[in-house]
């Protein structure tokens, strides 16, 4: 079957998605989870790109991300991906495939739905019955957004500043935004190929 071309262009927004193979869990313990973000800063330092929104579930992986040179994302997840994958398979002796086929990445193409991948994939963990609200879920955006929680790998979303006047009123409407189901959100899964397996693990 043919690959899907990607739509990939200079100084632009996209969501990535990889999924762990046929549903099996990406990461197991906080160190995975901890490992995985500590790559991420290093591929941040590297590729000078901005990080506005993230998502660590225990089977897919979710990160909204602007890169100034159309060329760099294949070599931010590539790198990125590459480096879990050698530590993963190190800590567990693992000799399978990891991921689910290459990454998946769409283009963000106006401000509306860059706000509302922002909550689809901060209500990942919400919907998926991890928590009980988005800010409860530590390996994800939403505390920074949210609890005001200090990050060194987000970059403030530029539309974040339109929920309100400070940074209290901003945390209280963005909590109220990601705090409501949207149908998009099947859609999304469908288009990720994320369904009930890819939710969580036992």
């Amino acid at each position: 079957m043919p690959t899907t071309r990607r739509l990939i262009c200079d100084d632009s927004i996209y969501h990535v998605v990889q999924r762990g193979n046929n549903g099996q869990g990406v990461f197991r313990d906080d160190e995975d989870y901890e490992k995985f973000l500590s790559l991420m800063r290093w591929y941040i330092k590297k590729f000078a790109f901005a990080l506005y929104h993230y998502c660590l579930m225990p089977t897919h992986i979710h990160l909204l991300l602007k890169v100034l040179k159309k060329e760099t994302l294949a070599k931010i997840m590539q790198g990125l991906l590459q480096s879990y994958r050698f530590y993963y398979r190190k800590k567990y002796s693992y000799l399978g495939y990891l991921y689910q086929g290459r990454y998946r990445s769409k283009i963000i193409e106006n401000d509306e739905y860059l706000l509302e991948c922002s909550r689809y994939i901060e209500r990942n963990p919400v919907r998926a019955r991890l928590v009980a609200r988005a800010e409860q879920y530590k390996w994800s955006s939403g505390i920074f957004y949210i609890s005001g929680l200090k990050s060194d790998i987000v970059t403030e979303d530029p539309l974040y500043s339109s929920f309100g006047k400070n940074i209290q009123e901003r945390q209280g409407l963005y909590k109220d935004y990601v705090s409501i189901a949207r149908p998009y959100e099947e859609i999304m899964d469908k288009e990720f190929g994320i369904g009930e397996r890819y939710c969580s693990v036992e």
